[in-house]
């Protein structure tokens, strides 16, 4: 029998819009189709989704941010609380508008330097998302909203990694004035194989050579070295320059910060995967609707969010 959203049961409406988070809609039918025996047409498992995703956009609208600031009354300053937050961008295909840029924020929580052992990779944990299509100024509340219910303005030390996106460090000096503020080891040392190769761009083992030679500077913290030699070889040293203070990595590693932004980069993916399918093209309000549910699904807290609406 095929069902239409009316006689949806509870339970199945549920697990149908969590589907249709992690899968396109027609992927989705088949799966439900074979799995559960459900037969639900592609257009009903899309409007089902629509409105869960509109009233959980409403309910997140509405949300208060002075709201959380009460925390501060019953929990006050938590010194021990580390927190992490990251920002980064992918393009989405809007109808109408052509591609856009889907800014995604991540916020999560970061290991004291002695419970990072030796060697290990300092990554972020329990992570949170958002993300907003549209202008810097609609992101920084909907980044804001978030940062304040993870309760970052409250934490002892708070870092911000990221690539060099001018944006990106307009933002973090505007909401986390106070943060440590770090640029991801993997871009900066994207931008020392591009000098190398502009050094010798007929010479690839030389170009790898001088590369490698400029990462071990600046691993070990001597970005004025990456400066000089950059400069003495004729290249420019501007990036270098502008983010010096942002690349004392030798640092941040004993601080047990992550260096790297893997975890927003795995969220701007995450996003992708349900936005960039084949001939895929979305509404504004499909987008925003699709982003909380997909949020919630990356978070691992979609029951708790469906029970809570």
């Amino acid at each position: 029998m095929e069902l239409n959203y009316d006689s949806l049961s509870p339970l199945l409406a549920r697990e149908a819009v969590w589907l249709s988070s992690l899968l396109p809609y027609q992927q989705a039918e088949a799966v439900l189709a074979r799995i559960g025996g459900y037969t639900l047409p592609a257009t009903t498992l899309w409007e089902q989704t629509q409105r869960v995703g509109q009233r959980w956009l409403t309910q997140q609208e509405k949300r208060s941010v002075s709201v959380e600031r009460t925390r501060w009354e019953t929990e006050g300053y938590q010194a021990r609380e580390r927190k992490s937050v990251s920002m980064d961008g992918g393009m989405v295909q809007v109808r109408q508008e052509g591609w856009k840029e889907l800014k995604v924020g991540v916020v999560g929580r970061c290991l004291p330097p002695w419970e990072v052992g030796e060697g290990d990779s300092v990554r972020s944990y329990d992570l949170h998302y958002t993300a907003q299509l549209g202008g810097v100024d609609t992101f920084a509340t909907t980044l804001w909203q978030l940062a304040v219910q993870q309760g970052v303005p409250y934490a002892g030390q708070v870092v911000v990694t990221a690539d060099g996106a001018a944006w990106i460090w307009r933002l973090a000096a505007d909401l986390f004035p106070c943060s440590t503020q770090i640029v991801d080891w993997y871009h900066a040392s994207q931008q020392l194989t591009a000098l190398a190769q502009a050094r010798f761009p007929d010479a690839p083992q030389q170009a790898q050579h001088w590369a490698e030679t400029l990462k071990c500077h600046l691993w070990q913290g001597e970005c004025w070295q990456v400066i000089a030699q950059a400069r003495a070889a004729g290249l420019p040293a501007a990036y270098f320059e502008e983010h010096q203070r942002r690349m004392d990595y030798p640092t941040f590693r004993a601080q047990g910060y992550p260096i790297g932004s893997g975890t927003t980069e795995s969220g701007v993916k995450q996003y992708k995967q349900r936005f960039c399918g084949p001939g895929m093209r979305w509404s504004r309000p499909g987008v925003n609707r699709m982003v909380v549910l997909r949020s919630a699904v990356m978070e691992g807290a979609f029951d708790q969010r469906w029970a809570a609406a």
